[in-house]
């Protein structure tokens, strides 16, 4: 995994693979900022003091405004993982065609292109099931608050077995019929996983993690690639 990691940092100076990045970041920065306009449209005139049967305290623009903000920090931390995912898996399939025809043209030549219907149904597959993960897990992250560290141990353990699964997912699909995909995604669990643990980790660093998807991408591609589990 280590040699895979980095071959995939010096694909990240590729321009193609940079302008995917580019591309991908701005989409996925735009989905959050829909979201704060929607958040912040409905917390317009909301009755928080309601709720706890105290009456008067309707939200203006402003604080309906901050209160949107606050809501859209909090799910750029928490979901910004799967959003991310779900929206580079669209160019999942640029990035990996551009790793191996730099470093496997071969494999490039037989390689079979995702398309985008593909390439889309995976990206959704994938988010829906980092979201699943992360709500069955929620009740641990809560209880494992306490330790301060331990919180942060589970989430990246959780997403990199979603991650390191997808990814693995996404890059198999080029290659291969299905017996061989499903001899490598077994073979694999744990190198993918560690790949998967490693993505998450850059998620939890500010701005460093926008690099995370497509390195993880080119990541998985040398895994592929290089054909032993343990490399």
């Amino acid at each position: 995994m280590i040699r895979s990691l980095f071959l995939a940092l010096g694909d990240l100076a590729d321009p193609r693979i940079l302008g995917i990045l580019v591309r991908s970041l701005l989409i996925t920065l735009l989905i959050f900022i829909g979201l704060g306009v929607l958040l912040g449209w409905a917390l317009d005139g909301v009755d928080p003091c309601g709720w706890f049967g105290e009456g008067g305290c309707a939200l203006g623009p402003s604080a309906s405004g901050f209160g949107a903000l606050l809501l859209t920090l909090l799910g750029l931390w928490l979901l910004f993982p799967a959003v991310a995912i779900g929206v580079i898996s669209a160019y999942m399939d640029r990035i990996v065609a551009v790793v191996e025809a730099k470093h496997y043209p071969l494999a490039a030549a037989g390689a079979r292109p995702l398309g985008l219907a593909a390439g889309a149904a995976l990206g959704l597959r994938s988010t829906l099931r980092v979201l699943l993960y992360n709500l069955i897990a929620l009740p641990l992250y809560l209880v494992l608050l306490v330790t301060g560290i331990g919180a942060i141990v589970a989430f990246v353990i959780v997403n990199g077995l979603a991650f390191g699964r997808d990814l693995g997912e996404m890059v198999a699909a080029r290659h291969g019929d299905r017996e061989t995909r499903r001899a490598w995604l077994r073979a694999t669990k744990a190198d993918r996983a560690l790949i998967g643990a490693a993505v998450t980790g850059i998620f939890l660093v500010p701005f460093v993690n926008l690099l995370a998807p497509v390195l993880g991408a080119a990541m998985t591609a040398h895994l592929y690639h290089r054909g032993a589990p343990s490399t």
